[in-house]
């Protein structure tokens, strides 16, 4: 089973106001950016730099203040069913087996019992995880709990995965193994993926290209591309050229957090205390 062909998505002049306190928070001055078709897109940047919120806003969870998101030329209005979402937290039903909290997605389908019964197997043997399909939740490691994430995120074939923090409470070494997992995954579906990451290493193992958010408000600092071959083993990550891309990006992830710093020190509230 394959998703529709995947799309383009633009970010134009996208700005971002919240109320904080009775009081205008601007957590994103503006951004602008084209993700290409099965272009898979990594977001890094400092803790508040309104990584979450610009994704929230490609999956319709959040309205722009100004600017606009179109995907394929149609503008972002509200969720729809071309956009997967899978979040840090595994949000599985513990009343429900492995099959059942994939087949839920399909719960609004048109498609026939036997089609969704159908579906729900491809994604369950393409996440590893045939043999479980009447698991409970309570019963999985959190690495399978995350692949059933992914399953249900892909069952309605969404041509956009929006991934926020997949992997960010999972062990190293099963985080391994579900980037790898993710990579076969995006070859095998053709999806357009924007995934929000803190990890560097994770971020450029992953990803097309590297986007560096700045800080207070958010904004693109730079995008660094990443010129590496596929499919990628984890011999890549001591590879010279995946090391010169890692500095760069760390060297502006540490320019941001030092700003943010200077910002801190010098806020009136921290001064008069």
């Amino acid at each position: 089973m394959s998703p529709t062909s995947p799309p383009r998505v633009a970010i134009s002049g996208v700005k971002k106001v919240f109320t904080v306190n009775g009081a205008p928070f601007t957590a994103i001055e503006k951004i602008d950016l084209d993700i290409q078709p099965n272009e898979f897109v990594a977001v890094v940047g400092t803790s508040g730099c309104g990584k979450s919120t610009l994704l929230n806003m490609v999956g319709g969870l959040e309205e722009p203040s100004l600017g606009q998101i179109t995907i394929d030329g149609r503008p972002v209005t509200g969720p729809g069913r071309d956009r997967g979402f899978v979040f840090q937290s595994y949000s599985l039903f513990e009343w429900m087996t492995v099959a059942g909290n994939i087949r839920f997605a399909l719960e609004k389908s048109k498609l026939s019992p036997a089609e969704k019964t159908e579906a729900v197997a491809e994604l369950i043997q393409a996440v590893g995880l045939r043999g479980f399909e009447n698991a409970w939740p309570h019963q999985l490691s959190g690495g399978m709990k995350q692949r059933v994430a992914i399953a249900r995120a892909l069952v309605y074939r969404p041509s956009i995965l929006l991934m926020d923090e997949p992997f960010g409470a999972l062990d190293a070494q099963t985080r391994g193994l579900m980037q790898e997992l993710l990579l076969k995954i995006w070859e095998d579906h053709k999806v357009t993926v924007i995934f929000i990451t803190h990890d560097v290493d994770e971020a450029i193992f992953l990803a097309d290209r590297v986007v560096v958010l700045a800080s207070r408000p958010g904004l693109v600092k730079s995008v660094h591309a990443v010129d590496l071959p596929r499919p990628r083993s984890p011999d890549l990550l001591t590879d010279p050229a995946f090391m010169a891309i890692k500095r760069k990006v760390l060297a502006d992830i540490r320019e941001e957090s030092l700003k943010v710093m200077a910002q801190d020190l010098s806020s009136p509230k921290l001064a008069k205390d």
